[in-house]
């Protein structure tokens, strides 16, 4: 059985990987970086629009691509390598998914045409202030139609056209669309260790929203939809950690030290070992999880739950260790290192930390042995 992507999808990939390497250099990285008042790369933005790539998942008939959900994870994958400046994981992962797996008609007719065409910039607005990153009983209150209430941190917050929020209403707890450009909206950019993904704080005040409807799923809905959106950033992670291997290689083979390359020594072939297996296990987790995507498969909470372990800790070791092996040029701002560093420590984050999900992966194992 061959578990590998097809054909089609590695000429998907390699022509993805060509168009980032053409229109998303480092140097766009540290253009977001260094501007105060920038928060993503708007001219990349409108090119991965007119790729096709922010409609991947959305049928043709919302003018999307129908691509699929494994070719969408070859996307988030080469994302991932180049570190794109883009609100494309909070508007496509998130906001898309939820619209077209909890949406009305109406909604879908109203929001997806304008994601496909990059109009519409999405985010999920799930955590209030310290704690879980999505609270079983949110502070945030519907009445007669209206939000009001305080979400932070908000990936993308300062960025997006429109969020889904958590919050309660009669009926209970929910998810809600709003249009951020209400006049009830108070956004505050936040301070974040990769500016190049920003964050913020979103304050309303009884501003319109619209329910979305869980059906059968009731209060599973949300837990899905993160399961679903971690697979996607497990495929990010590991696109990043991949990318950091290849440059402490290069590095190890060019650099001289002593009169041979530093990878010659036994101690650096033992950190790019390290750093392989770590995201060759990643990459496992990651094409399980895809497959569990793709047939929506009842042991996606579990293969979500080991996707997004796995992806954070080889992202993370493969920024740190490919840091370590640069050695003191490693730690400067002109090496590249640190722009790693920071995404993965980002990624690391933003849908809740290694306790969240290594809690839900035991879970899901409790739950399946059961």
């Amino acid at each position: 059985m061959n578990f590998d992507y097809s054909d089609d999808q590695k000429a998907l990939k390699a022509e993805a990987r060509r168009f980032l390497a053409a229109r998303c250099p480092i140097s766009t990285v540290r253009g977001v970086l260094d501007d105060t008042e920038a928060s993503f790369d708007r001219t990349l933005w409108r090119a991965v629009v007119d790729m096709g790539w922010t409609g991947a998942a959305i049928p043709e008939r919302w003018g999307g691509t129908g691509l699929g959900y494994v070719e969408l994870c070859g996307l988030a994958e080469e994302l991932g390598r180049v570190l794109a400046p883009l609100p494309f994981a909070s508007t496509v992962y998130a906001f898309t998914e939820a619209i077209l797996r909890f949406g009305s008609d109406a909604q879908r007719d109203s929001l997806l045409p304008g994601v496909a065409a990059g109009a519409v910039i999405g985010c999920l607005a799930t955590g209030e202030g310290k704690g879980p990153t999505a609270q079983a009983v949110p502070a945030a209150r519907v009445s007669g139609g209206r939000l009001s209430g305080v979400k932070v941190p908000v990936a993308d917050g300062d960025v997006a056209t429109h969020a889904l929020v958590s919050a309660q209403d009669a009926r209970g707890g929910g998810l809600f669309v709003v249009d951020l450009s209400d006049d009830g909206v108070e956004r505050r950019a936040l301070r974040s260790l990769d500016p190049t993904r920003s964050v913020a704080s979103l304050h309303f005040d009884a501003i319109p929203c619209e329910r979305l409807e869980f059906g059968a799923q009731g209060g599973t809905a949300l837990s899905d939809l993160l399961d679903r959106v971690a697979v996607l950033l497990a495929f990010e992670q590991l696109g990043g950690a991949d990318r950091c291997l290849e440059a402490a290689q290069a590095y190890a083979l060019t650099r001289y030290a002593f009169g041979r390359p530093i990878g010659a020594h036994q101690a650096v072939k033992h950190k790019l070992a390290d750093i392989y297996v770590k995201n060759e296990l990643a990459r496992s987790h990651a094409y399980h999880g895809a497959w569990a995507l793709s047939a929506d498969n009842a042991v996606l909470p579990r293969a979500a739950a080991a996707a997004r372990v796995s992806g954070s800790l080889a992202f993370d070791f493969a920024a740190k260790e490919s840091l370590h092996i640069h050695g003191g040029v490693g730690f400067t701002w002109e090496a590249d290192c640190h722009l790693y560093l920071r995404r993965a420590r980002h990624l690391g984050l933003v849908l809740g930390g290694l306790p969240v999900w290594r809690e839900r992966l035991v879970l899901a194992l409790e739950r399946d042995a059961a």
